[in-house]
C-alpha cells in the first residue's frame, strides 16, 4: 500500500467510526487490567457479564486478594483458561500492591512485569486508562491491517512495527479502536463484506480479489 493509500485508509476509517471506543466497561485502571487479562481468547460481551458480578465485591488488588484461586476460579470460570487467568490476576494483584504502593504501573515496561500480562495487555491499558500513545494488536487489529496493507507481518510484533510507522502517534490509541471496529462490522474472519466496505479501492486483499490473507504465526 502507498503511502498516499494508507492515509486515504486511515482518514476513511476515522470518518466511518469517528466514537469508536474500548468495548469492555470498567472504572478504573486496575479494573480494566483485569478484564483485558479475561478478554484472552474470550469474547468482550462475556468478559462484562463477568467483570459486572466480580466487580461488585472485588474490584480493588486489596479486595481480588481475599479470594482463594478456587474461589476466583468459580468467578471467572465461563470466561476459559480460567485457572491461568486466575492465578495471573491474583500475581498481578499481590504485585501491585508490594511493587507499586496499590496503583497499576503507568507505564509499558512495569505493566509488563506483571503476571499474565503481554504486550497487547500492556498496550491496551498504556492507551486506554493513561492516554498513552500505544497500538495493541488483537486478531481483528492483525487480520484488518494485513488485508489492508496498512501494515504487513506475520507476527503481532511485527504489525505493531508497521502501524507505528504508518500511523501518526497522536493517532495510534484511537486508530487501534478503528481497526478493531472495522474487523467487527466488516472485515469478518471468515466472510469479509468486501461488497459493501468503503475501503475497496485503497484494500490489497480486494485488489487481489481476496486472496493472499496472512495468517498469524504459531507460537511454540
Amino acid at each position: 500500500m502507498k503511502t498516499i493509500e494508507k492515509k486515504a485508509a486511515l482518514a476513511e476509517l476515522e470518518k466511518l467510526y469517528p466514537d469508536a471506543k474500548p468495548a469492555l466497561q470498567f472504572k478504573t485502571p486496575y479494573e480494566l487490567l483485569v478484564a483485558v487479562v479475561l478478554s484472552a481468547q474470550c469474547t468482550d460481551e462475556r468478559v462484562n457479564k463477568v467483570t459486572a458480578v466480580l466487580f461488585e465485591k472485588y474490584s480493588t488488588p486489596e479486595k481480588m486478594l481475599q479470594l482463594s484461586q478456587a474461589e476466583l476460579e468459580r468467578y471467572i470460570f465461563s470466561c476459559g483458561f480460567y485457572r491461568m487467568k486466575a492465578e495471573h490476576i491474583l500475581s498481578a494483584s499481590k504485585d501491585i500492591l508490594e511493587k507499586f504502593g496499590g496503583e497499576v504501573p503507568n507505564t509499558v515496561e512495569d505493566l509488563m512485569s506483571l503476571a499474565g500480562v503481554g504486550k497487547k495487555t500492556a498496550n491496551v491499558v498504556y492507551s486506554v486508562a493513561f492516554g498513552g500513545a500505544a497500538i495493541a494488536v488483537d486478531t481483528h487489529v492483525f487480520r484488518v491491517s494485513n488485508r489492508l496493507g496498512l501494515a504487513k507481518g506475520s507476527t503481532p510484533e511485527k504489525v505493531e512495527e508497521g502501524l507505528c510507522k504508518a500511523i501518526p502517534k497522536t493517532d495510534w490509541a484511537k486508530a487501534h479502536h478503528w481497526l478493531i471496529y472495522h474487523g467487527r462490522r466488516v472485515c469478518h474472519s471468515q466472510r469479509p463484506d468486501c461488497e459493501h466496505c468503503t475501503l475497496q479501492n485503497v484494500c490489497d486483499y480486494f485488489k487481489q480479489g481476496g486472496k493472499n490473507a496472512v495468517k498469524p504465526k504459531k507460537k511454540d
